[in-house]
C-alpha cells in the first residue's frame, strides 16, 4: 500500500527536481531535446538545393557510408524514416500476415504500428528495470511455458500462431541484454531485428548496437541524437538482405534507361538527398555530440545523487549509451504523484516527459497476445525524461 502524500511535500520533492535540473543546465526554459547544427549543415543542404538533387544524389550514398563505417555494419540502406526502414526489415526478415512478433511493451507505438502494417500480431512481454528493455530471463521461461517447436517453427500453443521474430528495442539509447535475447532467438527459432532506433552512438560488449540480429534499424528524427528532418536506416552484414532491402525501398524498381519496369511489390522507402545531405553534416558532428550527452549525464548524476526517493537511470553494465534521454525514476512512494511532477516542472519552465504508454493499454493493441507485464505497468509511472540537449554542456 503506498502512503498518501501532502501537495505541500509533492511540491517540495518538484522543487528539489527543478533545483537538480537547474543546477546542471541552468535557468530559464529548457527543451527537452533539439538539434544541435553546428557544422556543414546549412553548406551541404544548401549545395544539395543549388545543384537542384534533392531528390536523388550523392549525399543519401555518403550518408550510408559514414553510418557503416561509425558503426561497423557491412550495409546501411538509408530509409524515408525509422518506422518505415523497420517496416522494412520485418519483410526481409520473413514475417507474414498471421505471424507473431515478440516486442517489449514499452516502447514507442511504431514498433507495434510496423509489426502491424504486414499484418502480424505485436506479441508484447516484460521489460527489465536496469535497462528497460526485455527481460531474457523472464521471456526465457515464458516461451518455455507458451511454445512448442513444429518443423522448425515456434508455434504458440494457446493461439496456434507462428512466433516468427523478436524486436529489442534499445530504450533512450540504453542497450537491451543482447547475449541473452540472441540465446533465446537461437534457442526458439526466432530472427531477431533490432530496434536501435533511439541508440545510435550505443554499444553493447564493445559492438554497435543494431548490428547483432539478422537485421537492425536507427532513426534520424528531428528529436533523435542526430538528425536528418526526417530519415531512418537499415543495418545488416547479409549481402543479400542488403541488396532486397535497397531494390525494394525503390519500388522494387529494374534499373533501365527510361522504361518503368518492377518486378514485384515495393515500397517508396528511399531516403532523400536533401536529408542525406543534412545526415553527413550531423555524423561529422556525433562524436562531440556523444561526448556532450555524456558529460550532461554526469552532471545530472552528481546532482540527482542528492536526492531522496529518486535515481538517473545509467547506462547497463558492459554497455556504453549514447545518453539520448537523460532519464529520472521516481520510488514507487511517488509514482501516483507522476503528472502533478511533471506539471510543476513545466511551470518552472522545464520540458519533461513521461514515458510511453504500455502499448498493450492502448486502443488498437488490447487484444493481442501478452506475457505477464507487471515490471512494465511498475514502472512506467515512475519514469521522467529531463532536459537532454547536447547544447545544455
Amino acid at each position: 500500500m503506498i502512503k498518501e502524500i501532502s501537495d505541500k511535500n509533492i511540491q517540495e520533492f518538484s522543487n528539489k527536481v527543478i533545483d537538480a535540473i537547474q543546477c546542471t543546465i541552468g535557468f530559464g526554459e529548457k527543451n527537452l531535446h533539439e538539434p544541435t547544427f553546428c557544422g556543414n549543415e546549412w553548406t551541404y543542404v544548401k549545395d544539395c538545393i543549388d545543384s537542384s538533387f534533392v531528390a536523388l544524389g550523392k549525399y543519401t550514398g555518403e550518408f550510408e557510408r559514414k553510418v557503416s563505417s561509425f558503426t561497423k555494419s557491412k550495409h546501411a540502406i538509408a530509409i524515408v524514416n525509422g518506422t518505415s526502414a523497420l517496416h522494412l526489415s520485418l519483410v526481409l526478415a520473413g514475417v507474414r500476415a498471421g505471424d507473431e512478433v515478440i516486442m517489449p511493451t514499452l516502447t514507442f507505438v511504431s514498433t507495434a504500428n510496423a509489426i502491424s502494417y504486414i499484418g502480424a500480431k505485436p506479441h508484447f512481454v516484460d521489460s527489465e528495470i536496469c535497462s528497460l528493455g526485455i527481460d531474457a530471463d523472464k521471456l526465457r521461461s515464458y516461451l518455455k511455458k507458451i511454445s512448442v517447436i513444429q518443423n522448425g517453427n515456434c508455434i504458440n500453443k494457446i493461439t496456434g500462431n507462428k512466433i516468427k521474430a523478436i524486436v529489442p528495442m534499445h530504450v533512450f539509447g540504453h542497450p537491451s541484454n543482447l547475449t541473452e535475447l540472441l540465446n533465446i532467438s537461437e534457442m526458439f527459432n526466432l530472427v531477431m531485428v533490432e530496434d536501435s532506433a533511439e541508440a545510435l552512438g550505443s554499444f553493447f560488449d564493445e559492438r554497435h548496437v543494431g548490428t547483432f540480429g539478422k537485421l537492425g534499424v536507427l532513426s534520424f528524427n528531428g528529436n533523435k541524437t542526430i538528425t536528418t528532418g526526417g530519415g531512418g536506416i537499415i543495418l545488416t552484414d547479409d549481402d543479400n538482405l542488403a541488396e532486397a532491402a535497397f531494390h525494394l525501398s525503390k519500388t522494387a524498381k529494374i534499373k533501365h534507361d527510361y522504361e518503368f519496369i518492377h518486378d514485384q511489390i515495393g515500397f517508396n522507402y528511399r531516403m532523400p538527398n536533401l536529408n542525406a545531405a543534412l545526415g553527413c553534416a550531423q555524423m561529422e558532428q556525433l562524436p562531440t555530440i556523444l561526448h556532450a550527452k555524456r558529460l550532461l549525464y554526469k552532471k545530472y548524476q552528481k546532482e540527482f545523487n542528492k536526492i531522496e526517493n529518486v535515481a538517473l537511470l545509467k547506462e547497463p553494465l558492459g554497455c556504453k549509451s549514447n545518453y539520448w534521454l537523460q532519464t529520472i525514476v521516481l520510488d514507487e512512494v511517488y509514482s501516483k504523484y507522476r503528472d502533478q511532477i511533471i506539471k510543476n516542472l513545466h511551470h518552472a519552465g522545464v520540458m519533461v516527459r513521461p514515458i510511453w504508454t504500455p502499448i498493450n493499454l492502448l486502443a488498437p493493441y488490447k487484444k493481442c497476445p501478452a506475457s505477464d507485464l507487471s515490471v512494465s505497468e511498475n514502472i512506467f509511472p515512475r519514469i521522467i525524461n529531463v532536459p537532454s540537449n547536447a547544447i545544455l554542456t
